[in-house]
């Protein structure tokens, strides 16, 4: 998810967003710790996605107050 299209997003969507990529990420950790997965590549994409999403919150947080 890049970044405009994260902006674009109204708050509610995007805090549902967060906790279903917080959900897929933390299932994605758990089956690469029993066995390896394809591509581990997408952990870190994941986390960063997870990380722009979170910044985007905080950010629209500070704005309103």
């Amino acid at each position: 998810m890049k970044q405009e299209e994260i902006k674009e997003l109204p708050t509610q969507d995007l805090k549902e967003r967060l906790e279903k990529m917080v959900h897929d990420y933390r299932s994605l950790r758990a089956q690469h710790a029993v066995s390896p997965i394809d591509s581990p590549a997408r952990i870190q994409k994941d986390r960063r996605a997870i990380a722009r999403v979170k910044t985007e919150l905080r950010r629209r947080e500070l704005t309103t107050k």
